[in-house]
C-alpha cells in the first residue's frame, strides 16, 4: 500500500508541530489560474448519488444534471464522517476530525476549545488572499440556504464577511457557501417529541415525482407502506433541492457572475435514511460531487468538461483543491490532498472515515474505502443498528417499524440481519454488492484484501493519531441524553429497560 499521508508522528498536545515541518505538501508552488475566480460551494444536506445524472430514478434534477454535463462529475467521493458536524469540521479545515478533536458530534460548543496551532478555517486562508466570503441563506425573497455552520469549533472568530448575496457582485473575488435546506427533517423548532410524524423540510411543495407506488427501497428494509412513503419523501427532497439550485444559478447569471465563478456541488455526508446517516456503510459516506468551470475560466489539468472522475477522493480533499482554485498554497501539514491541476497529488489508494459519539450514542467505527472494496471496523463491541439514538427512533419511521417486526418475528432477509450486533470487522465488494449486505470478512477468498485494508487502517490511525481512542467523560455525554429526550422523546421500549 502506498501511503499518501504526511508520516510525521503526532502528539496529543503538540499535534500540529508538523504544520511548520516540511511534509510532502508544505510550501508548494501552486499553478492556479491567471485570473482569480469566484468560488461558489453549494452544499447539500444528507445525500448519496441520488440524481438523474448519476442514474437515479423517480427524481427530477435538470439543474444539477446540466451542471454535470457541462462540468465534471465525480463518482467515488467519501465523507470523513457520516454525520454533519464532524464532516464539516474536517472539510472546513482540511484536517481529519479525528486529528483535531472535532470528531464527536456537536462537541466543543460551550467550552474554550480552539483548533490546534496552525489549523485554520478555510475562509480565513481565503480572506488573507483577498477573498470576500459569504454564507448565503436567501436570494431576494427566495430561501436557498440555511446559513448552517454546525462546526465543532466556535472560538475562531468570524468565519464569513456577509450573509448578503447582493454584496457579491461588488466584492470580487468571492467565496460563497450555500447550505441547502434539503434533505432534512424539520426538527429545529425543538418540538419533535410532540409530533406524531416529523415532516421533511419542504415536503409541502416538493415535486411529487416519487410516490410510494413507484419507488424501490433498498433490500435491507422491509417492503412496507412506511418504508415506501419515507423513501418517496427523500427522493422528492432531491427534486426540491434541485429547484433551489436553479434559483441560485439563475441569479448568478442575472448578476453577470456566471462567467467567472467556479461552482462546486457536494453533500456533507451520505443519505438521510435509517441505515445511511450515522453509519459508515456507503449509504452514510458516499457523496456526490460536481465541479463546473465556466467558459470564461481556463480549465485546469485533470478537468474534462462533461467528464467523469472515478478516482477515490476523500471529501477532505476539497479543502486543498479549493485553496488551489484561489491560488492559495496548501498550508504545510494540511492532510487534504489536491486532485486538480498540474502536479496534483497522486490519487488516493483509500478514503478513510470515522464515526464516534453522535448525540447521546457512543460508538466507534472506522472505514477504509477503495475503488472496489470497503472495510469497516467496529471498535466498541456488542453494538449495532438497533442501538438507541433518539433522533433516529423518532424521525426515521422505518427503524421503529423494523423493531416491531423483529419482536414479532416477521423481519426477514437482509433486514433481519441488521438486527444482529456488529462483528468486529466487515468487508464488502461494492461492485458485486452495492447495497453492502454480503459480508466477506470471513470468506477465505478475500483474506488478502482484508489484511491489506486492515493494515491500511492501522497505519492511518497511528499516523493521524486518531483521537477517538480517548472517550469523553460521562459528564460530557450525559447532558446529551437529557437534551435528546427533551427534543425527540425516549421510545417506550427503552424506558421499559431502565
Amino acid at each position: 500500500m502506498t501511503n499518501r499521508l504526511c508520516t510525521m508522528p503526532l502528539t496529543v498536545l503538540g499535534l500540529f508541530a508538523l504544520l511548520f515541518a516540511g511534509c510532502d505538501s508544505g510550501g508548494e508552488v501552486v499553478d492556479g489560474p491567471a485570473n482569480t475566480p469566484n468560488i461558489l460551494w453549494i452544499v447539500g444536506e444528507n445525500f448519496k448519488l441520488d440524481f438523474g445524472i448519476y442514474g437515479a430514478a423517480n427524481v427530477h434534477t435538470p439543474n444539477l444534471d446540466s451542471l454535470a454535463r457541462s462540468g465534471m462529475r465525480y463518482t467515488r467521493v467519501f465523507a470523513t464522517s457520516p454525520v454533519c458536524a464532524p464532516s464539516r469540521s474536517a472539510f472546513f479545515t482540511g484536517m481529519y476530525q479525528t486529528s483535531t478533536d472535532t470528531h464527536n458530534m456537536r462537541s466543543h460548543r460551550d467550552d474554550d476549545f480552539r483548533l490546534p496551532e496552525g489549523v485554520r478555517p478555510l475562509t480565513h486562508w481565503l480572506s488573507d488572499a483577498g477573498y470576500f466570503t459569504a454564507n448565503i441563506s436567501t436570494i431576494a425573497d427566495s430561501i436557498v440556504g440555511t446559513g448552517k455552520l454546525d462546526l465543532n469549533f466556535v472560538n475562531e472568530g468570524a468565519l464569513y464577511d456577509t450573509e448578503d448575496w447582493a454584496l457579491l457582485k461588488d466584492n470580487q473575488p468571492f467565496f460563497a457557501q450555500i447550505n441547502t435546506p434539503e434533505a432534512e427533517y424539520d426538527i429545529y423548532d425543538r418540538q419533535s417529541a410532540e409530533k406524531p410524524r416529523v415532516p421533511w423540510v419542504g415536503e409541502e411543495w416538493h415535486p411529487q415525482i416519487a410516490t410510494p407506488e413507484n419507488v424501490s427501497p433498498p433490500p435491507y428494509y422491509p417492503d412496507h407502506a412506511i418504508t415506501r412513503e419515507e423513501w418517496a419523501r427523500y427522493l422528492n427532497s432531491v427534486s426540491g433541492m434541485d429547484m433551489r439550485i436553479g434559483w441560485i444559478l439563475d441569479q448568478l447569471r442575472a448578476d453577470g457572475l456566471a462567467d467567472n465563478t467556479i461552482i462546486v456541488f457536494f453533500a456533507d455526508n451520505g443519505r438521510l435514511e435509517a441505515r445511511g446517516i450515522h453509519w459508515v456503510w456507503d449509504t452514510g459516506l458516499h457523496v456526490p460531487m460536481i465541479i463546473y468551470y465556466p467558459e470564461g475560466l481556463a480549465a485546469p489539468a485533470g478537468y474534462v468538461s462533461g467528464g467523469v472522475g472515478e478516482e477515490v477522493i476523500s471529501l477532505l480533499d476539497l479543502t486543498a483543491t479549493t485553496l488551489w482554485m484561489a491560488g492559495v498554497p496548501r498550508p504545510a501539514g494540511m492532510q487534504s490532498l489536491r486532485f486538480l491541476g498540474e502536479d496534483a497529488d497522486p490519487p488516493r489508494d483509500y478514503a478513510f472515515s470515522a464515526r464516534d459519539r453522535i448525540d447521546e450514542t457512543v460508538l466507534r467505527l472506522r472505514s477504509v474505502r477503495g475503488p472496489r472494496f470497503h472495510y469497516i471496523r467496529n471498535i466498541v463491541g456488542g453494538e449495532g443498528f438497533p442501538t438507541l439514538n433518539r433522533y433516529k427512533e423518532k424521525c426515521f419511521l422505518v427503524k421503529p417499524l423494523m423493531r416491531e417486526m423483529h419482536a414479532q418475528g416477521t423481519l426477514e432477509g437482509a433486514a433481519a440481519a441488521l438486527w444482529a450486533p456488529f462483528p468486529a470487522e466487515q468487508l464488502y465488494d461494492t461492485e458485486a454488492d452495492p447495497h453492502e449486505i454480503n459480508d466477506l470478512a470471513s470468506d477465505s477468498e478475500y483474506q488478502m484484501v482484508l489484511e491489506e485494508m486492515r493494515a491500511a487502517l492501522d497505519t492511518w490511525m497511528v499516523e493521524t493519531e486518531d483521537l477517538g481512542q480517548f472517550l469523553e467523560p460521562d459528564s460530557i455525554v450525559s447532558p446529551f441524553i437529557q437534551e435528546m429526550h427533551d427534543w425527540f422523546g425516549t421510545p417506550g421500549w427503552h424506558s421499559a429497560q431502565e
